[in-house]
């Protein structure tokens, strides 16, 4: 296979989706290239998954931190440029919908670099998203469309990509989940915050839900409305931490927060609980397939397929709290069927499609 391939990675939704992607490419003998921008930096948020997942060494690490959206990706393309320019890679290979996928894909397409996009043809079809934004550009600007659900198939037709460029291959996050099932320990997690009946394992990290005052007001009158229904545990980062106790936020015996939790950790968490509070969307997709009760505090979602094959709903805050009493007193059943391709062999199709492509002649 000729060419070096270059992954770029930045934040946690990236490692899980990664992680697959590499293997599969390493049992192929492809060169390959792995860059971290630091977008994710400390350790409960970065370490700890390449660690868990097996990842290799980053070849390069930016330490690009924190900042807001326009100085971190600025940062993040000037760090990405030389790189790129020193490595030259054949294709680079982006996840999801972070800044740094949409950095890396700028600076890629300037440099004339073909890539492949991770997770293409998610929507929201909310703007005030960021990551609505990311993921729009970077499918605007990639050459290989690698989507997780049908849906995305729609949504890139929409826009005028063609059907050589789409390639349905199934969900890589969920490769990673199934490869690690067997660690994913409910009574450990419950014997380490002493839980003995049912609970619910919250996270919530959105800018639209903790900085803002109001909105975190609403989020913290959830959380002590859900207390009182059920144990609360809450891994909480520092940030969302001091915005939801300016807001008012009180902890008790009923709602712990704790320290942000690795990969192992968090899903044994999430697998002993009876539902799930979140705001995040990679954890909806993983309580479809451990099918946990999910309830997602977002007016929508670029996930579509975890409503209608999924666990999954989308609430308001003040409605969090009587739907917890009715999954307690179980008025909920598991789907029947799961989303298609989500069976533990997506990264394996995506090395597929990328040998494939990279085996073309040029300017075929």
């Amino acid at each position: 296979m000729a060419g070096t391939i270059v992954h770029v990675v930045g934040a946690r939704p990236n490692f899980m989706k990664a992680a697959p992607v590499l293997q599969a490419m390493s049992a192929r003998r492809a060169s390959q290239f792995l860059v971290h921008t630091g977008q994710h930096y400390d350790a409960g948020l970065s370490d700890v998954f390449f660690r868990e997942l097996g990842l290799p060494e980053p070849d390069r690490n930016l330490g690009v931190g924190s900042g807001s959206h326009a100085t971190q990706t600025a940062a993040m393309m000037i760090a990405l440029e030389p790189v790129f320019t020193e490595v030259e890679p054949a294709l680079v290979i982006l996840y999801g919908d972070v800044n740094s996928t949409t950095a890396a894909s700028l600076v890629a397409s300037k440099l004339r670099i073909p890539i492949a996009h991770v997770e293409a043809g998610l929507r929201s079809f909310d703007d005030s998203m960021p990551e609505e934004i990311n993921r729009k550009i970077t499918d605007l600007l990639s050459d290989l469309l690698l989507v997780t659900a049908p849906e995305g198939i729609a949504n890139l037709a929409a826009i005028g990509i063609p059907d050589s460029r789409i390639h349905f291959v199934g969900n890589p996050m969920i490769d990673t989940l199934l490869a690690n099932l067997d660690r994913f320990d409910a009574d450990e997690a419950r014997a380490r915050y002493g839980l003995s009946g049912p609970y619910a394992a919250v996270t919530i990290h959105r800018p639209s839900n903790v900085d803002d005052p109001q909105a975190a007001a609403r989020i913290v009158d959830m959380l002590h409305g859900l207390s009182r229904v059920l144990d609360v545990v809450l891994p909480l980062h520092p940030r969302g931490r001091q915005s939801l106790e300016a807001a008012g936020l009180q902890t008790d015996e009923r709602l712990r927060v704790v320290e942000p939790l690795g990969y192992v950790d968090f899903l044994s968490l999430v697998r002993g609980s009876t539902l799930v509070v979140t705001d995040s969307g990679g954890v909806q997709e993983e309580t479809t397939i451990l099918r946990v009760p999910c309830l997602t505090v977002r007016r929508n979602t670029e996930r579509p397929i975890t409503i209608s094959h999924g666990t999954n709903r989308l609430v308001e805050p003040a409605d969090v709290a009587a739907a917890a009493r009715l999954i307690v007193g179980g008025e909920w059943s598991a789907p029947v069927e799961l989303p298609p391709l989500w069976d533990g062999r997506a990264g394996e199709r995506i090395a597929d499609v990328v040998s494939s492509w990279l085996e073309q002649p040029a300017g075929a």
